[in-house]
């Protein structure tokens, strides 16, 4: 048996065009409306998963958190002070000690940010999860270690010091599946926007569940030619998409967002003249079982 729910974590307002690329603002306000400062809402959506032979709790990704001091909360539109996060899987029955396995797609500071405690004036961070192992892909590891002028600023290098200190890192090598994760999950590989991102795919009963990162962050996404200012080879990234789509259209696969604010899931579908999109779309994922 194996659940999915969708967990809300902090919230982020960042500029538009930033995140819709070279899409033209007449275009892309259509999808998500900016404020006064061209900024639009972003969610940052962790996936839980859960299962019972054996009995885990897996959580796919931990949003952007808390840990940023209220200036950097401000540069970087995060809405709340308080670590939503770790609050909402509470709400959902869990709390983070009791999280088995935290698996990131990659390590930018939006999507691993929520590993840290939240900021407190004086006091360094320290790891949340305290007995879960943390999953992340080779390539994106030495990206972290190693990164361009260009992504430096999106990593967190106390958080990846304290993730190699912490003895319960694991690294998943280039181009292969996770033991710890074993059967029922698919580890796909993306480098357009970020080399080594893994994208975990979960077979479930009405079709497979794809985390698809910010390899499509949004149901506005979906569509092959939109894509980030943030990604590092949109060309490829486009490729990439194309091909994930596709498999998923022709097995009745969903996507569950992490940046959507709208959209938490949405099946896959393709009109007559090969266009992608989202059908079926909730808001929230509740307990989603086989």
């Amino acid at each position: 048996m194996r659940s999915i729910t969708s967990i809300e974590g902090n919230t982020q307002k960042l500029d538009g065009g930033s995140m819709f690329g070279n899409a033209p603002r007449a275009l892309w306000q259509r999808w998500i409306e900016p404020d006064e400062l061209n900024r639009i809402p972003l969610a940052c959506r962790a996936m839980l998963v859960q299962e019972s032979s054996p009995k885990r709790n897996i959580l796919v990704e931990t949003g952007v958190g808390a840990f940023f001091s209220p200036e950097m909360k401000d540069r970087y539109g995060i809405q709340e002070q308080e670590h939503c996060l770790i609050k909402n899987l509470q709400a959902a029955g869990v709390s983070h000690e009791e999280i088995d396995i935290v698996l990131l797609t990659h390590l930018h500071f939006d999507h691993a940010g929520g590993l840290l405690s939240e900021w407190q004036e004086g006091e360094n961070p320290y790891l949340l999860f305290p007995n879960a192992k943390y999953l992340v892909g080779e390539v994106q590891w030495q990206r972290a270690n190693d990164p361009h002028a260009r992504d430096r600023a999106s990593y967190i290098p106390m958080l990846i010091k304290l993730l190699e200190e912490s003895g319960r890192l694991e690294i998943i090598p280039e181009g292969q599946q996770s033991a710890t994760l074993g059967d029922g999950w698919t580890l796909h590989e993306s480098s357009g926007h970020t080399p080594g991102q893994i994208l975990p795919e979960v077979e479930m009963p009405e079709g497979p569940v794809v985390y698809p990162g910010d390899l499509i962050p949004g149901s506005a996404w979906v569509h092959l030619p939109i894509t980030m200012g943030y990604d590092r080879f949109p060309e490829q990234l486009i490729d990439e998409k194309r091909q994930l789509l596709e498999g998923l259209e022709s097995r009745g696969g969903r996507l569950l967002f992490v940046h959507d604010p709208f959209v938490a899931i949405g099946r896959v579908t393709k009109d007559a003249k090969g266009k992608y999109s989202v059908e079926q779309t909730s808001k929230q994922v509740s307990a989603l079982s086989n």
